[in-house]
């Protein structure tokens, strides 16, 4: 099996790209540790090809030997090219182990296998052994669309359901520090519901006005945090316009917060499939960035979101 070279995943989102390449820099002095977790069968074992042949990170294979050697069998790729850290057999060992090696430092970031996602969250959770860190965890894909004028946040679309006005504190602090990270110095946030006006009959109007609030009392230095929009008003400057709302934020947002996960998972798979959208994505707030993947993800975002994790990711 073939490879392509780190220039050959520049697919057709520039902005993408160009993380890639931001993190290939940062990652050519060292290349930072990243634990794949249970990689056991042939499409795990092709993304720590892909990763190692696009120069961003050096995987560490965490799970049974065998099943490891077997999977990178079926690869077609050589086993001998990766440390591979021995674990028992069920994936709750490999996640644990992982979740060890993340925090004595010896790993930067995480990456999920060919296990559960709830089996990787279970451990990275665990409030004795696992990766939390001050806020709540939460998730953030970064997204490269046509027809806007630079990366997109959305969050949260993966982890919290149906989060509460406190989640959604930490929802909007994990994510601004993500983008904070990118150098987006202040950060544009718009928090979305489906009126842009305050409804007392519709609860994500009434958090937003509460975040809103927030953000005014300095709970995110530098954000500008504005809402709540239609999404309509918060992705066109001009349709904000025509409803004479006056906004630092419609049609320039850096990060939208979505009401729950319905809406979040939705307009990220709209965004793809629908609007010709790629994007990265990862799981924060934990001690290390972690890389949740979707076997439908394409090669581009599968790299992007290890770029994400490298620029991210606590120095060695």
């Amino acid at each position: 099996m073939s490879y392509p070279d780190g220039d050959a995943v520049s697919g057709s989102h520039p902005r993408l790209s160009a993380l890639v390449a931001r993190a290939r820099e940062r990652a050519a002095g060292q290349l930072p540790a990243l634990a794949l977790v249970y990689p056991g069968d042939a499409l795990a074992l092709d993304a720590a090809a892909q990763i190692q042949r696009a120069a961003l990170a050096r995987p560490v294979l965490i799970g049974p030997r065998e099943l490891i050697i077997r999977a990178a069998a079926e690869a077609g790729v050589g086993a001998g090219a990766f440390e591979i850290i021995d674990t028992g057999a069920a994936a709750s060992d490999a996640a644990a182990r992982a979740c060890d090696l993340a925090r004595a430092g010896d790993v930067q970031a995480l990456m999920k296998g060919s296990l559960h996602t709830d089996e990787l969250m279970s451990a990275v959770v665990n409030k004795a052994t696992g990766l939390r860190g001050p806020r709540r965890i939460s998730h953030a894909f970064v997204f490269d669309l046509p027809r806007y004028p630079k990366l997109l946040a959305l969050a949260d679309c993966v982890v919290n359901i149906a989060p509460d006005l406190k989640t959604k504190r930490d929802i909007v602090g994990n994510a601004v520090t993500l983008l904070q990270q990118l150098g987006i110095a202040e950060p544009l946030v718009g928090i979305v519901a489906a009126v842009e006006s305050v409804n007392p009959a519709i609860p994500a109007t009434l958090d937003a006005q509460a975040l809103v609030a927030l953000s005014l009392q300095g709970e995110w230095p530098g954000a500008v945090v504005e809402g709540p929009f239609g999404f309509d008003n918060i992705i066109s400057a001009e349709a904000a316009r025509i409803k004479k709302m006056v906004s630092r934020v419609a049609g320039q947002a850096d990060l939208l917060l979505m009401p729950d996960l319905n809406a979040g998972n939705m307009l990220y798979k709209s965004f793809n499939y629908i609007g010709g959208g790629d994007c990265a994505g990862l799981v924060l707030g934990a001690a290390v960035p972690i890389v949740l993947t979707s076997r439908a993800d394409s090669l581009q975002s599968r790299i992007a979101s290890v770029a994400l994790a490298v620029l991210t990711a606590k120095p060695r």
